[in-house]
This record gives structure tokens, sequence and C-alpha cells, in this order.
């Protein structure tokens, strides 16, 4: 079968995984509630089209950070590429640069900061999870080195939660024999962890808002926060300097039952979009998801799962299968509701309605 949208590459991808990491993948935290709404949430926009509006050049080009890109579409920070494919996010960011896209290299990568920077001549982002400070400051200054161009510092993570299709699983087990194979060798640089490659714990129920001012004393890079989902933090992270914004909860994986991004959305751009970048992921599953996400305030939306799944399936050339229908969609899209370009995207597009 030849993948006509992302629904297709899902039900290939399955076919193709084992079963831990399928659901590794796909799996959200206890009840599932907020992975279920990450969707549900698109559901209930309804779009306003405008008519006779001149569409005949309509162009999805957008920038991010001052690189310009063919798409407001980028590529979230997910673990373990290795799993899905042998090249792991190598492939994955060949597959990006092809597409004209952008990605966020996760902190739990299956190969090393390096070996995936080597792999890209286009807008990458490093993500960092700070387990402890000595190992924080070596990961920026090896992404900085390495030619990143900004710091996604995820903050939604002070432990990690109970995701129990891995506990089900036995993920822990089934890593051990994996993971030798799907790391390539890497596993202590690539995930930060000490050279033995054990885990270590994560020093998120420490931190502050006082860590942003400690990673500018280590990176000149601009510094992305992910994770929020309030006006309040928006705002917070605002008053610390901070160049972006990524509305998410961590695609349903963290506090089940945290509202959707979508949905955080319009008071995150009310409380910040003035003064920083926005950014969504969460659900992006269809073209007409990333333009009702545009035209609530984001600059750019990021896909996580989508990009396993294409992944999977054909490697680079999957993901950027993947990224290219989204963007045709969001062309069409845009066509459909008489909006040239995505700075013609407003919230007058969007009409909320409630199913509660």
């Amino acid at each position: 079968m030849q993948p006509i949208n992302l629904h297709d590459y899902e039900v290939l991808a399955q076919q193709r995984l084992a079963r831990p990491v399928w659901d590794y993948y796909q799996g959200g935290s206890d009840d599932e509630i907020s992975l279920s709404e990450n969707r549900a949430a698109f559901a209930r926009l309804r779009l306003r089209p405008r008519v006779l509006v001149d569409v005949n050049n309509c162009s999805t080009a957008t920038s991010v950070l001052t690189r310009e890109l063919t798409m407001p579409i980028m590529v979230a920070p997910t673990a373990a590429h290795g799993m899905a494919h042998r090249e792991g996010e190598c492939a994955t960011i060949q597959g990006v640069d092809a597409a004209g896209s952008g990605m966020i290299v996760s902190n739990d990568a299956t190969y090393s900061l390096e070996d995936v920077s080597r792999a890209s001549r286009g807008v990458r982002w490093y993500q960092l999870y700070i387990r402890t400070l000595p190992d924080a400051q070596r990961l920026v200054q090896r992404a900085e080195a390495a030619g990143y161009q900004a710091i996604v510092l995820t903050v939604d993570t002070p432990l990690l939660s109970r995701r129990e299709r891995d506990r089900r699983n036995n993920l822990g087990s089934f890593e051990r024999t994996y993971y030798p194979r799907a790391f390539a060798g890497n596993v202590a640089t690539a995930r930060g962890n000490e050279d033995d490659g054990k885990r270590v714990a994560y020093a998120g129920h420490t931190l502050t808002w006082d860590i942003i001012a400690w990673l500018r004393t280590h990176t000149s890079l601009p510094i992305i926060v992910k994770g929020i989902l309030t006006a309040e933090d928006a705002t917070l992270a605002v008053q610390h300097g901070v160049e972006g914004i990524i509305v998410s909860n961590h695609g349903g994986r963290q506090l089940d039952g945290a509202i959707a991004p979508i949905e955080a959305l319009p008071e995150i751009v009310a409380a910040a979009g003035s003064q920083c970048a926005i950014y969504l992921d969460g659900g992006i599953r269809r073209g007409t998801d990333v333009l009702k996400a545009l035209a609530l305030g984001a600059q750019a939306v990021m896909i996580g799962r989508p990009v396993l799944w294409g992944l999977t399936v054909a490697g680079s050339e999957g993901v950027k299968h993947v990224l290219e229908i989204l963007q045709q969609e969001l062309h069409s899209a845009m066509i459909l509701v008489g909006a040239p370009t995505v700075k013609h995207l407003s919230r007058s597009l969007i009409q909320w309605t409630r199913n509660d």
C-alpha cells in the first residue's frame, strides 16, 4: 500500500514494529486521557473560510529564528529512533532536510548529537533534559560546537510519569536486549548518561526558573522552553528572557488530564506572543490541524509520532514523505480558507465548538 496520509503510515508502522517498541512510541501516561484529548481538541475547532481571495501563489514558507523553512512544520524531539530504523536520527534528519523542514534532536537520541548534526545541513535544535548540572553544561557546549542553532529545555519532567504500557511490556528488560543494537554503541554519549550507560535520575524536581540564567552562562544559543501550558508560566518565561515557548503536554506522556496544547495556545499567545516565538506540538495529524494552530497564533508546529511511523516504513524517504503530506494538506487548506501565506492565517478563521 502506498501511504497517502499519516494514518496509512501509522497502520504500516504498527505492522513492522515489535509490540514493546510500538507501545513505547504510541503510549501515554496512566489512562491516556491527555493522549486522546490532544486529537479530540482539534476536532472541536471549526474553520470559517473566506472566499474570492487571490490564492494563486499560495505559499507555506516561513522562518524560525531567522532560518527559512518550506513549511511551518518541524520535528519534535522523540527518543530512540534507532528502534524504528537502524540509522536512527541520522536517517530522520536527512529526511527532514530533504523536505525543507527542521528538527529538534532528542537528548535521548540513539546516535550522538555530533553524529546527527554531521548528517544535516539544515535547521537543527538540541533538546535538553537536565539530569545533573555538569552533564547539562557539557551537552549544551557540545551542541553549540556541533552546529545546533538553539537549545530546547524541556521543563515538564520533574519526574517520569507512570507509563503503564511500558510497565506491562517490561520495557526495561526489553531495552537491555534491544538497545545495544539500536544505539549502535552510542548509548552513553547519546543519552547524556554516565560512561557505563546506566540511566541517571532527572534533576527536574529541583529546578526553578533560575535555570534559564544558569544556561545563559554556558551557551550563547537561543533558549526555547518546551512544556508550557498556562499563561502564568508563559509570562514567567518571557520575564526570564527565553526566545521561544513550545506549548506542549509531552504528547500526553507526562501529567494525564493536562489540558490539550491547542486549547492552551490562545491564552499563551495572549500572554507572550508579542514577546517571543510560540510553537506547538501534540496531536497534529492533518494539514488542517497545522492551519488551526497557526490561526490561533503559533509560529510553527512540531510533529513526533508520525515521523517515527515514516521512519519505520521507509527510512529517510518515509520521514520526507510524512512532512510533504502535511505540507500539501496545509497548502490545500490555506487555499480553501482564503489565506495566500501563513501570515494571513488569523483567529477570525476559527470557531470553537463544545461537546460538553
